[in-house]
């Protein structure tokens, strides 16, 4: 496995290894701390391509003022013997000054997509996204990149970034990885404290509930489902909601209240946002309603 600090070195070897090594390339792009979510992606791109190339970059532009970008989580030590056992060939860890040599001017913004759920909630947040995505996409012209499917805001922005501008690269959308009693995994799950991480299984837990409701045949409008959502998250008392939605997937268009989901024809998406203490968790589950969903 080789660390790489520098475009120009990572760009040299990516061109060794596609002119010697067989099969296509894939990027897995993170901001370290990895967990096993992360390794899901790793072992999916181990799968499916002949170079693996990990990322490990703490975004500044995708973080707003007062957020974490100072006290994320780091640990390179660790990041690269959990990529070392993944099977990883490349792991490029720049600087922000190899990122960023100047104040950066161009940047790359989806409309419509973004304007909701953790973009209404934190302004400017997938332009970041986007932006830093573009430009590893240009670095390492992957042929696959790999998402997790809790970021499924994410993977919709980056797979119509991906539509809108012809690139080519196929984004592998992978599915949650969860704690044994259901806790999505994350990078920030280090914030909570032992009573915030045991309510904090109330977002799984309320996701489950109306699954089960509307897999059942149960004929629960959006609005219904939205409710629920609410109610059994407020009953953990630290739990304070930033947003409990049903919209369809992965259009994000909203759902009227009236509407039952089984009956709209459309995958939805039920999405959740919850702070505990100083900790915002996110977390989803989608109701497919249609064959063939790429992101199930």
């Amino acid at each position: 496995m080789k660390v790489i600090r520098t475009i120009e070195e990572l760009r040299a070897e990516i061109g060794h290894r596609r002119s010697t090594v067989s099969g296509p390339v894939g990027l897995v792009p993170t901001m370290g701390f990895l967990h096993e979510g992360h390794g899901s992606l790793m072992q999916r791109a181990r799968e499916m391509t002949g170079t693996v190339v990990l990322s490990i970059f703490v975004n500044p532009i995708q973080f707003g003022p007062g957020e974490d970008f100072e006290t994320y989580p780091r640990d390179e030590k660790r990041d690269l013997a959990v990529a070392e056992s993944k099977g990883v060939d490349i792991v490029f860890i720049p600087e922000v000054q190899e990122m960023y040599p100047q104040p950066i001017k161009t940047k790359v913004a989806v409309s419509e997509l973004t304007s909701l759920l953790c973009g209404a909630s934190r302004p400017g947040h997938f332009d970041g996204v986007t932006t830093v995505v573009n430009k590893l996409f240009n670095i390492v012209k992957p042929d696959f990149a790999f998402f997790g499917m809790k970021d499924a805001q994410q993977v919709a922005v980056l797979e119509q970034m991906v539509r809108d501008l012809n690139m080519d690269v196929t984004i592998v959308p992978c599915p949650i990885v969860r704690e044994e009693d259901g806790l999505a995994l994350s990078s920030r799950n280090v914030y909570l404290n032992a009573e915030e991480r045991e309510q904090a299984l109330v977002l799984s837990r309320s996701l489950n509930v109306a699954l089960e409701q509307l897999e059942n045949g149960v004929t629960a409008t959006a609005g219904e489902v939205r409710r629920l959502l609410t109610e059994v998250i407020s009953g953990a008392p630290m739990a304070k909601i930033d947003y409990a939605e049903v919209l369809t997937f992965p259009e994000l268009m909203p759902i009227d209240n009236e509407a039952r989901l089984a009956e709209t024809g459309n995958d939805c998406i039920l999405a959740l946002a919850v702070r505990f203490g100083k900790t915002r968790l996110i977390d989803n589950a989608l109701f497919q309603t249609k064959e063939g969903n790429p992101h199930v």
